[in-house]
C-alpha cells in the first residue's frame, strides 16, 4: 500500500518505518527541512533501539522516503497518517493547531478518496474537527471527494517501540465506514497474523482508549508510590508489599515498582489532558487529579531524603547522578524526575556530576541547559568519584550490577540514594554503605 505519514517525530518515524518494513511504500512528510535532510542521509533524530538499522534498511530497499512536500506524494497515497505533535497548553489541554493545519493541507490538495488517520494522541472529538476542516477546504474548492477519518491511537513504549509496533498487544481502530475498516485491516494484517488483535469501535471510544490506557498505568505507578510512602511511616518494606500484591493475578507486577515518579512524553501530558477533557464536560476527575498530585510530590522524595541526611544547605556537597532519562532505553528527558531532583539540589548549593548512557546531550542542550554546577562525565564511576553520595535515578541495565567496592573506594562517603529500588538494602549495608530507597525508612 502507498502510505503517507505526516510528522517525523517519535510516533511518525517509528510508525512509518515499521509499515515500510512490511513492504509498504511509505513517505514521511515533515516541514522541518533540516530533519528531512538528515533522515535522507540516514541520520536519526531520536534514540530508539533498533530504529536506525530499520530506517537504513528500508531506505536502501526503496520502501521508505522522506520529503517536505505533501503535495508531491498525496496523489498516490491510499492512507494518510497524521502524527504531528500535540503540545500541552498552559491549561493542560492538547494543542491541536498542527493537527488541524495538516487537515487543512489535505483538504486543499487531495484529488481522490483517502483514509485520513489520527495517530497523534488527541482529545475526544478531534476526528470530528479534522473531518470538518477537510470538508471545509473541499467546499471552498467546489469539489466532491469522499474521505474517511479514522482514529488509530498508538501504544508504544519508548525503548521498546519497534517490538511494540511489530508485535502489538492490540490495534485499536475507530471508524465510521466499512471501507475504512477494511483498508486499515489490510494494512495491519501482517502485524496481527498470530492473534486476533484488531479491535474496531466508534471513533470517540478509540480516542478515549489512549487516554484511559495511559491514565490507568499512571494510576498504578502513583498508587504504588503512595503505598511506599505509607510503608516508610509504618515500618513496612514496600518491595515486600509489592511482591505480596503482585502475586495476585488480578493485580500483576507490571507498573507497581516504587520509584521517584513517572515522566516522559505520554503519562504526564495525557493525565493532564484527561483532567481537562473531564472539566470541559463539567466533571471533576478526582482520581486522575490525585494521580498527578502524588506523582508531582514523588519526584522530590529522593531530594527530601538527601536533605534529611546532609542538611538543608548543600553547599560544598557533590552528588553523583546515575541516569537522566525518564526511563531506560531512551534519550527522552521530558518530565524526567532527574530534572526536578537535580534542580532542587543545585538550588541548595550542591554540585552535580551526571552520567547517562544516552540522555546527556538532551540534558546539556535543553532540559538542564542553563543550570550551573552540573558536570557531565563519561562513565558511571567518574560520576561518583569524590562525590558525597551516589544517586540512582534511571534503571539502565549497566547500573544493575556495578562494582560496589569501586563505588565505595571513590566516594567521599559510602552513601547511596536509590530512586528506583534496584539494589538489596541488606547486602549494601553489610558492605558498609548507608543505603536509602523508596518505601523503606
Amino acid at each position: 500500500m502507498n502510505i503517507v505519514v505526516i510528522g517525523s517525530g517519535y510516533v511518525g518515524l517509528v510508525s512509518g518505518t515499521c509499515f515500510s518494513e512490511m513492504g509498504n511504500n511509505v513517505t514521511c512528510v515533515d516541514i522541518d527541512e533540516a530533519k528531512i535532510n538528515s533522515l535522507n542521509k540516514g541520520i536519526i533524530p531520536i534514540y530508539e533501539p533498533g530504529l536506525e538499522a530499520m530506517v537504513l534498511k528500508n531506505i536502501k530497499n526503496n520502501n521508505l522516503h522522506f520529503t517536505t512536500s505533501l503535495h508531491s506524494v498525496l496523489a498516490d497515497a491510499e492512507i494518510i497518517f497524521i502524527a504531528v505533535g500535540t503540545p500541552m497548553g498552559d491549561d493542560g489541554s492538547a494543542d491541536l493547531q498542527y493537527v488541524l493545519a495538516v487537515a487543512k493541507s489535505i483538504g486543499t490538495t487531495m484529488q481522490k478518496r483517502l483514509v485520513v488517520v489520527d495517530k497523534s494522541t488527541v482529545p475526544v472529538g478531534t476526528a470530528d474537527k479534522v473531518k470538518e476542516t477537510i470538508q471545509h477546504e473541499l467546499d471552498k474548492r467546489g469539489v466532491t471527494i469522499t474521505f474517511d477519518v479514522v482514529s488509530n491511537p498508538e501504544f508504544l513504549k519508548e525503548g521498546a517501540a519497534i517490538n511494540d509496533f511489530m508485535k502489538p498487544d492490540r490495534v485499536v481502530i475507530g471508524a465510521e465506514s466499512d471501507y475504512a475498516i477494511e483498508k486499515m485491516k489490510q494494512l495491519y494484517a501482517p502485524f496481527c497474523m498470530s492473534h486476533d488483535r484488531f479491535i474496531t469501535m466508534d471513533i470517540r471510544s478509540a480516542e478515549m482508549t489512549k487516554y484511559a490506557a495511559n491514565a490507568m498505568l499512571a494510576t498504578k505507578i502513583s498508587f504504588m508510590n503512595e503505598i511506599a510512602n505509607i510503608c516508610e511511616k509504618v515500618g513496612a518494606d514496600a518491595n515486600q508489599v509489592r511482591i505480596g500484591i503482585g502475586s495476585d493475578s488480578r493485580i500483576g507486577y507490571n507498573f507497581i515498582y516504587p520509584g521517584c515518579g513517572y515522566g516522559g512524553s505520554c503519562f504526564p501530558k495525557d493525565v493532564k489532558a484527561l483532567k481537562k477533557i473531564a472539566s470541559e464536560y463539567n466533571y471533576e476527575a478526582k482520581l486522575i487529579s490525585s494521580v498527578e498530585a502524588v506523582n508531582d510530590a514523588q519526584k522530590l522524595v529522593i531530594a527530601t531524603k538527601i536533605r534529611k541526611r546532609f542538611g538543608e544547605d548543600l553547599k560544598g556537597k557533590t552528588f553523583g547522578i546515575w541516569g537522566l532519562a525518564f526511563k531506560p532505553g531512551t534519550d527522552d528527558m521530558r518530565e524526567a524526575p532527574a530534572i526536578y531532583i537535580i534542580k532542587e539540589l543545585v538550588k541548595r548549593g550542591a554540585k552535580i556530576k551526571a552520567y547517562d548512557p544516552k540522555a546527556m546531550k538532551e540534558a546539556k542542550e535543553f532540559y538542564l541547559k542553563d543550570l550551573e554546577n552540573v558536570l557531565y562525565v563519561d562513565s558511571k564511576y567518574q560520576a561518583v568519584k569524590d562525590a558525597d553520595a551516589m544517586v540512582l535515578l534511571t534503571e539502565w541495565k549497566e547500573f544493575r550490577s556495578p562494582d560496589f567496592e569501586e563505588i565505595k573506594r571513590v566516594l567521599k562517603t559510602p552513601v547511596i540514594f536509590d530512586g528506583r529500588n534496584q539494589y538489596n538494602m541488606f547486602n549494601l549495608q553489610k558492605r558498609g554503605f548507608e543505603y536509602y530507597q523508596i518505601g523503606k525508612e
